[in-house]
């Protein structure tokens, strides 16, 4: 049986292909941006650490003291070559370590302009909230200016209080006695 052969659909010209992970035969490892980032941030900060240093200076100085101290045919890195495989390893370190504190310093200014872009509306939102209350608290000035105010209830209340107690003063204070009238005995 002779196998068909089907005609590959062919895409459009107006649709982007999809990016190909091979090269060839062999397929290209996938890389996952954010943890190569994340993982870069780490190294970049211990790089910047006191400890890193501390780490740093004591292999360089063990380093040098083995190279210096113990006889020629223990020594991988002699002297009378100046230390040729230290200075290589510290360029490679370097040379490491340098797109690393960029790409840290890039991650970091992308986080920054974020956090500034949402800064930025959340004062933006609350220029505009104070602005609204501002309007609204004007608005109540002027609604109250027509209302009778607290103050204004006090002073009525006591006026009228005190007509009250006045006229109540006046209805409490004896009266004359009027004469009886005549043929009443007492």
């Amino acid at each position: 049986m002779a196998r068909e052969a089907r005609p590959r659909p062919r895409p459009a010209l107006d649709v982007p292909r999809e990016s190909s992970r091979r090269v060839g035969r062999i397929r290209r490892p996938a890389w996952d941006a954010e943890r190569f980032g994340v993982i870069g941030e780490r190294i970049a900060r211990f790089l910047g650490t006191w400890r890193f240093i501390g780490y740093l200076t004591v292999f360089c100085a063990a380093w040098l003291v083995w190279n210096t101290e113990v006889t020629p045919a223990l020594q991988f890195d002699p002297r009378s070559k100046n230390y040729t495989l230290l200075t290589l390893i510290l360029s490679l370190q370097a040379s490491y370590a340098a797109p690393l504190i960029l790409l840290a310093q890039n991650r970091q200014a992308d986080r920054d302009r974020v956090q500034y872009e949402q800064d930025r509306a959340r004062s933006e939102r609350t220029i505009a909230d104070t602005e609204y209350l501002t309007r609204e608290v004007a608005a109540i000035r002027i609604a109250l200016g027509e209302v009778a105010t607290r103050d204004f209830l006090r002073g009525e209340l006591r006026s009228v209080l005190e007509d009250l107690e006045e006229r109540l003063a006046a209805t409490d204070e004896p009266a004359e006695e009027e004469p009886a009238p005549a043929g009443e005995a007492h």
